[in-house]
């Protein structure tokens, strides 16, 4: 099986925002260049018309220039092993592949296996979730992992002592993924479900939603997280920038949400809100 990999030149603060709308073309593997990112996808699923039309939507908000190549099938584990560097989150979580070695200062560890999902740590707002986490008590709690990816962020709520972890993806593909994480890390028991928001209607309370999305997804589906959030439960969200913080704080203070706080890396944000 031969792949098309496009490698675009684009300004990284909207490159998020394509690598979305290109998911959603089937492109399945994305790695960040100095100028934008190269995306890859199968021969058999590329349309160049359906791309530009894609990229077309976008023209007056930014500019991209973009090459396309064939290139001939490789051993995608390779590609990422080469690539994929070990983090050390807040002084206390060790993120590394399996051929890693664990560091011996870690306090929580956790081996992730991305394939072609999202979610290794390495982006910001993985790690904001990630020290947003570090300050919630998740011992004994039922926790919910919205657009899971790799699963990296409802491991962690399984290393902080949750009880019970629910995890959702769109991607049939992710979602294997996510499985395979949970199973490396030990939390087999993590409920990883295929879906969105439809999937959690009617679910018994959580105590802590997790949602690391994008901003859109987030106001569309927060009233979707605030059903089936337990009074006093806390919501952590993330996948917007500064600039969006207070759209979603005027959408979160109508449902009944009080903002607590946010950090901020890189102009990325992760929140944290309380239901009343």
């Amino acid at each position: 099986m031969d792949f098309i990999e496009i490698s675009l030149k684009v300004n990284p603060d909207f490159a998020d925002i394509l690598i979305a709308e290109m998911a959603e073309l089937g492109f399945d593997t994305f790695e960040d260049t100095a100028e934008g990112f190269n995306a890859y996808i199968d021969e058999a699923k590329y349309e160049q018309e359906a791309l530009d039309e894609m990229l077309a939507r976008y023209a007056d908000l930014a500019q991209v220039e973009y090459q396309a190549q064939k290139i001939a099938q490789q051993n995608w584990n390779e590609e990422w092993e080469r690539n994929f560097e070990p983090l050390f989150i807040a002084g206390q979580v060790s993120v590394r592949a399996s051929f890693h070695e664990k560091p011996a200062a870690a306090r929580y560890d956790i081996v992730i296996n991305p394939k072609m999902s999202f979610g290794t740590g390495h982006h910001e707002t993985t790690t904001l979730m990630i020290e947003n986490q570090l300050t919630l008590d998740h011992q004994d709690k039922r926790v919910l992992d919205m657009g899971c990816g790799t699963g990296i962020l409802a491991i962690m709520a399984g290393e902080l002592g949750a009880k019970e972890i629910v995890a959702v993806e769109i991607e049939d593909w992710t979602v294997e993924n996510a499985r395979e994480n949970a199973q490396l890390n030990g939390y087999p028991e993590i409920d990883v479900r295929l879906g969105g928001a439809e999937t959690i209607a009617g679910d018994s309370p959580y105590d802590i939603i997790l949602a690391n999305i994008n901003r859109n997804v987030l106001l569309e589906d927060m009233p979707a997280y605030v059903e089936v959030l337990q009074g006093g439960g806390t919501l952590l969200l993330s996948g917007f920038y500064t600039e969006d913080l207070p759209v979603l704080q005027e959408r979160a203070a109508g449902l009944g949400l009080a903002y607590v706080s946010h950090r901020v890396k890189n102009n990325w944000v992760s929140a944290i809100f309380k239901k009343s």
